[in-house]
């Protein structure tokens, strides 16, 4: 089973967040917090400082706390995705889009009654932690199964 790690910034605006919206290899569009894969040899929070800066432009110096965890399981594809949802402390910079990977069109500063709408399109696994949240009732950790072989349209179960 290929496993990966995953760092996600929750980076307050007002009383919503700074989302992304990521195109996929598939056309469609999600909008995520910013953040993506640690590389090897990279610790959680020194993987999310560099995705945050290529995703957006804004530099985090420093991080209050891990806000909650998401753990994917799709056995049909044979991949576990773990997520840590980092809310940043000290944020400076001005937006600028210079993702290597090309995936990220856009950053928005989202209003909380904005981010439910956009969040709409993204699987569970980003919107179920992100909503709760924004509503101030967030749990310490979330688990989804992925069942089938496409990612957009299989099913998808909340299993904690």
């Amino acid at each position: 089973m290929r496993r990966w790690k995953v760092g996600g910034a929750l980076i307050p605006h007002g009383d919503g967040l700074v989302l992304v919206c990521n195109r996929r290899k598939d056309g469609s569009v999600e909008w995520t917090p910013p953040g993506g894969v640690i590389d090897a040899g990279e610790t959680v929070l020194g993987g999310l400082a560099r995705e945050v800066r290529e995703e957006t432009g804004l530099v985090v110096a420093s991080w209050s706390h891990r806000t909650y965890t998401v753990t994917v399981e799709a056995p049909d594809m044979g991949w576990l995705m773990q997520v840590e949802a980092w809310l940043a402390a000290e944020v400076t910079g001005d937006v600028v889009i210079a993702d290597p990977d090309g995936i990220v069109e856009e950053v928005r500063f989202a209003a909380g009654h904005e981010a439910p709408s956009l969040l709409s399109v993204s699987p569970p696994w980003v919107q179920v932690p992100l909503i709760d949240w924004l509503a101030g009732g967030v749990n310490d950790e979330y688990r989804f199964a992925l069942h089938g072989t496409q990612r957009r349209t299989d099913r998808v179960e909340r299993l904690a």
